[in-house]
């Protein structure tokens, strides 16, 4: 055997790249989070309290809103928000057809009619010239989705939305630190939502969600209606519901929110390495942020061209162990579950396009570059 052969034996294979790594954000805030969650549950805050207070206002100092309300969930959030500017029984309410499904079931569960508009074809995010002609008499709001951790163009629907009279609603669940012409995801409507789901840029530890807005009244209207629509104990104004954030789960928020300016830093240089390396590789379209957008990279998203290659793709980098995900595979209107809506295939073809040839590369803040490196290779390697 030859010292060559021998050597190519003892190499170990190359270790699998995750598409997401939790464990690695965790064994970073350990530390700051475990005593903080034993000393709550030792004085019993386990609802409300001052963790999630002060959750509340640094997240809204972050953001850079007046008001943020922490909730149980990234959907609750939304339906709030719809809530407190009025969606409800008999409306309707304008969304993208490429979001996650969660969007229009918020618009359901508040009792309004999903309208949904195409997407552009470069970004992926609501297409803003096809809003107008969506309004209708019934249109109580416009939800711009902010995709991807990509801010969609909201000060191209502020004055549709104005001329409307309805509400602008940011779905606000993949953008945490994103922002457009410097203004902040979360503080360019008249109210926003995010998800804590613990896959996005500021996760938890479990679900939790937040809404935040410049309207003190339209905040004290969701805090209101996530209490059981009580102020005072056993004084019900509204029919409310519970959905409050957990003290254990802001102690994770507020550790976490302390590293997420550079985490979100490390999350758009593992994009630019994926864009040089990937740039003009044939039948491979790499994502491009919109002027004035600093966008945070939730999901890094390619698009293969040609009938059946992603699936191909996919298949590929999986065997060389690398993770990768579809987000999303069909869009709204497709799905059995909104088929009620009456669209049909073909009535949003860019949205419809894209779901046959979108891929999420892996991203998460502590991805190093050899693994984007290897990714990136891998990639080349099996569109090829």
């Amino acid at each position: 055997m030859t010292a060559e052969v021998q050597a190519n034996r003892l190499q170990a294979p190359p270790l699998p790249v995750p598409f997401v790594d939790l464990a690695a954000q965790q064994a970073e805030i350990s530390a700051d989070v475990v005593p903080e969650v034993l000393r709550a549950l030792e004085t019993g805050d386990f609802i409300g309290g001052p963790h999630v207070a002060a959750f509340e206002a640094e997240y809204a100092e972050f953001v850079g809103t007046r008001s943020c309300v922490g909730v149980a969930n990234g959907t609750d959030a939304l339906e709030l928000a719809l809530r407190a500017v009025g969606v409800g029984p008999g409306g309707e309410v304008i969304l993208p057809a490429n979001t996650f499904v969660a969007t229009a079931e918020a618009v359901v569960r508040a009792g309004a009619r999903p309208v949904l508009v195409d997407v552009d074809p470069e970004s992926l995010l609501i297409d803003t010239s096809l809003v107008g002609r969506a309004v209708g008499p019934k249109t109580q709001a416009i939800v711009p989705v902010h995709l991807y951790g990509q801010t969609a163009p909201v000060e191209e629907l502020v004055p549709i939305a104005l001329d409307a009279g309805v509400a602008v609603v940011e779905d606000a669940a993949q953008a945490q630190g994103a922002r457009r012409y410097g203004r902040a995801a979360g503080s360019l409507g008249d109210i926003a939502a995010t998800s804590f789901y613990p896959g996005k840029n500021l996760g938890a530890a479990g679900d939790a969600g937040a809404v935040t807005t410049d309207d003190c009244s339209l905040a004290d209207h969701v805090r209101l209606l996530a209490a059981h629509g009580s102020r005072v104990k056993y004084v019900h104004e509204v029919a409310g519901w519970n959905s409050r954030l957990d003290a254990v789960q802001a102690v994770v928020l507020r550790a976490k929110l302390r590293r997420l300016e550079v985490w979100n830093a490390r999350r758009r240089a593992a994009a630019s390495l994926y864009g040089s390396l990937l740039e003009g590789v044939p039948g491979l379209v790499v994502p491009r942020s919109l002027d004035g957008n600093e966008d945070v990279w939730h999901l890094y998203v390619v698009r293969i061209l040609g009938p059946g290659r992603r699936e191909r793709v996919q298949a590929a980098l999986a065997a060389a162990g690398i993770g990768s995900g579809i987000h999303y595979p069909t869009p709204v209107h497709l799905t059995p579950a909104f088929r009620f809506l009456g669209y049909r295939a073909g009535n949003f073809p860019v949205a419809e396009a894209a779901a046959g040839q979108i891929l999420s590369l892996p991203m998460f803040p502590h991805i190093t570059p050899e693994q984007v490196a290897r990714v990136a290779d891998a990639l080349q390697g099996a569109v090829g």
